[in-house]
């Protein structure tokens, strides 16, 4: 086990929420599950948690009740390779969600994502403070980030 693990607090949706998620990237699965027992505060024999992993990363999901709810104060950040990647992760997580600005989007759950293309760390890193700052500026005004779009204002003069 990580030794870090997000533990993620759902009211009642942990184990449909790791399926959703295991569904759309590579290299995921579903691990154990684990289900209340007789005096605990749900149903017995309801998910109590899910273990579950998202490229490697390992997580937990905890059918917690209605008490807390996900913001974006917390995200996760996913490097993506390719435009093509960007277009379908953000297709997928921001359905029955919420588009944000700068490349983030609030699931179906209230997770918040960053689907991030490694172009733009590459082009805002430029050591050419005029090329980096139109970069940023382009990344401002995107919902979903366009590489093709950060590019021309890069090599905007």
């Amino acid at each position: 086990m990580q030794k870090i693990v997000p533990f993620l607090w759902f009211d009642t949706q942990a184990e449909e929420a790791a399926k959703f998620y295991t569904s759309i990237f590579k290299n995921s699965k579903i691990g154990s599950v684990k289900r209340f027992g007789d005096s605990a505060p749900r149903p017995k024999g309801t998910v109590m948690t899910v273990a579950f992993q998202i490229e490697g990363q390992e997580f937990v999901a905890l059918n917690g009740g209605p008490q807390f709810t996900f913001t974006p104060a917390i995200s996760l950040f996913v490097n993506c390779e390719t435009q093509e990647e960007v277009d379908a992760l953000w297709d997928k997580l921001v359905e029955g969600g919420k588009p944000m600005q700068c490349g983030w989007l609030t699931d179906k759950y209230g997770i918040s994502w960053q689907i991030i293309p490694a172009a733009l760390g590459k082009l805002m890193n430029d050591p050419d403070p005029k090329k980096a700052n139109r970069v940023m500026q382009a990344m401002l005004q995107m919902v979903k980030i366009d590489v093709r779009g950060l590019q021309e204002a890069y090599q905007r003069d």
